[in-house]
């Protein structure tokens, strides 16, 4: 990637930020309650003119200062955003890592010619499985797993009576409570990435490359990783991209559900308690966190496809 590329992503990461704290600016003054404009208001002074109000907010949130937080008052907001945030990002990242692992290579399996029958019985539950919302798959694993047989606990990120330090015990407890809210995010994305994948892998099962490969008499094992699974797994990395959002939100869901201690869970407690400095705070955060994720994909794009790359003059 060249400079002026990097460049040029950069320009649209930056606009796509001020465009997020833009629109949440404006969505309070287009409100009709004029209580989420008192809580701007307050913190970036509601007694100025709207441009000075508009620049004092532009330069509160590019320091990450959202002010204090009404229903946990007198906590600020980016406290509790940093006392969240590990949580998220731990089953997040954990779980969508898992699915799009697992999804990807049961669906390359599956769109992959000469694979044993056995693997084939995969696709009816899978194609259910992408059909689900983590919520409602989040629901059900409950009631099953942790209310009717009491394998798990209900909700929460450790016991009540435990105490937050670094040793196996309580690194065992956060595991054993996030089995359940991961699962249902590993299983139902499981379910879309391979579906997904099967298509992809039906399509480059057919290329002449493909064919070429055969010829040349390379092990059916090298074909599928090498020549297969690796160009079919290009457009699956965009889609990663692209789903983000949708991703993002199902967890949030599943948080709230479970009493997951992490983003999703304090914005739906913000939401409630109408605490509006927190709504902001913490969707900025994840409209943030969102489009870093996106810049960092395109970034490693062109590390898994050489073809994308432009050579420098």
């Amino acid at each position: 990637m060249t400079t002026k590329q990097l460049a040029a992503r950069l320009v649209v990461l930056l606009i796509v930020i001020w465009g997020a704290a833009t629109l949440i600016f404006i969505l309070p003054h287009l409100s009709s309650s004029n209580v989420g404009l008192s809580a701007l208001g307050r913190h970036f002074g509601q007694d100025q003119p709207l441009w000075r109000q508009y620049i004092a907010f532009l330069v509160n949130f590019a320091q990450l200062d959202f002010g204090i937080s009404r229903s946990l008052y007198p906590t600020s907001v980016m406290t509790l955003i940093w006392q969240s945030l590990p949580w998220t990002l731990g089953l997040v990242g954990v779980s969508t890592f898992l699915a799009f692992l697992f999804g990807s290579l049961a669906g390359a399996l599956l769109g992959w010619p000469g694979v044993h029958r056995f693997v084939h019985f995969l696709f009816p539950p899978l194609l259910v499985l992408s059909a689900v919302p983590y919520f409602l798959l989040g629901i059900a694993l409950m009631f099953i797993f942790a209310f009717k047989w009491n394998w798990f606990p209900i909700g929460g990120a450790s016991p009540l009576t435990s105490y937050p330090e670094w040793t196996f015990v309580y690194a065992w407890q956060i595991t054993y409570h996030a089995v359940l809210p991961s699962m249902s995010i590993v299983l139902s994305g499981m379910g879309f990435w391979a579906i997904a994948m099967r298509s992809m892998m039906v399509t480059v099962a057919s290329e002449e490359y493909i064919a070429q490969a055969e010829m040349r008499g390379l092990k059916p094992r090298r074909i599928f990783f090498q020549y297969g699974l690796r160009n079919a797994l290009l457009p699956q990395i965009t889609a990663l991209g692209l789903s983000l959002g949708y991703i993002i939100s199902g967890v949030m869901l599943v948080e709230w559900i479970f009493r997951y201690p992490g983003i999703g869970f304090l914005l739906f407690g913000a939401i409630i308690h109408y605490d509006y400095s927190l709504i902001y705070g913490v969707v900025f955060i994840l409209i943030l966190g969102i489009a870093l994720s996106t810049f960092l994909l395109d970034l490693i794009y062109p590390l898994l496809d050489p073809r994308t790359k432009v050579e420098t003059d």
